[in-house]
């Protein structure tokens, strides 16, 4: 048996298609509400009856979450599955792939855009070094996206055309053996709100000695970016950095977090030079003000104490008033 366990958060306008393409797979569905506004509880509670609803009444993040609907789930296999996604083939194959082999940690599925286009970069990837993660700060993978680093990074060099072993798919549908989910210790939720817990999790997964497959022929559909339309400009510079410092705190050797605190301050520099050469006619959202404002507090990250207890919440600095938005708990 199969347990799908999907986080919200605001995600009225996507949870529906999502659970309807679940309809005819016998599974065990679990939906855990990060406290939303919008109604989604009510219309899984309404519409969706034999789905497994847990109602947060604060926002947990997206780890904490996952956490809780493994914990309050049955089955051998949990699909963590985001909630703007839907099955476009039966996921039979992902679990057979897990059932003929007790290595397979864990398995995943081609995600492809509504027009049926592989996400290519995204869907799947190779666990970021140090060197992956400055050419991101650095603006170098936007300047020159065919740049070897970047190739090796996003996997542009993989044939997506057959099944492979691979080092980190995308967290929006990722199917995972509960005994390994288990022994690594599940999603470490420091990394909260979002961002970096399921690169996290494939490299315990591996570490503790499974193998994480590729399988393409089955496709899931993935809208992308939902959980990013609660999120201010301001807040993902800081969630995606402390998060980005605290996996090279977790796994990098001593001496890297000065490498990528040194790039994080020369690559906020960078973005806020950039703003500043803009012309006032080139109209950005939001205003200039906003965006420098942003990259100031990203950059005090580079001085800021990134604790690395594992599963210990990180505090993140606080944001202005003007900037400050929901807390986001769906990947």
């Amino acid at each position: 048996m199969l347990s799908v366990i999907i986080v919200t958060y605001n995600s009225s306008a996507h949870i529906a298609a999502c659970l309807d393409a679940l309809k005819d797979k016998a599974a065990e569905v679990v939906v855990v509400d990060n406290a939303s506004s919008d109604g989604t509880a009510e219309l899984v509670r309404k519409s969706y009856p034999p789905v497994k609803l847990i109602a947060c009444e604060t926002n947990l993040g997206f780890a904490a979450g996952a956490n809780l609907g493994a914990r309050r789930s049955a089955a051998e296999f949990l699909l963590f599955l985001n909630p703007d996604t839907a099955c476009l083939d039966l996921l039979d194959p992902l679990e057979e792939a897990l059932a003929s082999s007790r290595q397979a940690a864990a398995v995943a599925p081609r995600l492809v855009a509504e027009d049926g286009q592989t996400q290519l970069g995204f869907t799947v990837r190779r666990l970021p070094s140090v060197w992956f993660l400055v050419f991101e700060m650095l603006l170098l993978n936007r300047l020159f996206p065919r740049n070897p680093i970047n190739r090796k990074y996003r996997c542009l060099d993989l044939d997506l055309a057959h099944p492979s072993e691979v080092e980190q798919p995308a967290g929006a549908c990722l199917l995972v053996r509960r005994d390994r989910f288990e022994a690594c210790g599940g999603f470490d939720e420091a990394f909260y709100p979002l961002w970096f817990e399921d690169i996290d999790l494939c490299k315990r997964l591996r570490e503790h000695g499974g193998t994480i497959l590729f399988l393409p022929h089955v496709r899931v559909q993935h809208r992308g970016a939902h959980s990013l339309e609660s999120v201010t400009f301001a807040e993902k510079q800081i969630y995606w950095y402390r998060n980005m410092l605290y996996y090279g705190k977790k796994h990098f050797p001593r001496g890297s977090g000065v490498v990528l605190r040194g790039a994080l301050l020369a690559g906020m520099g960078l973005r806020a030079a950039a703003e500043l050469l803009r012309s006032p006619a080139q109209s950005q959202i939001p205003p200039r003000s906003e965006r420098l404002r942003a990259y100031w507090n990203a950059a005090k990250l580079s001085f800021a104490k990134i604790r690395s207890a594992t599963g210990e919440r990180v505090v993140t600095p606080r944001l202005p008033s003007s900037t400050e938005g929901g807390w986001l708990g769906e990947k």
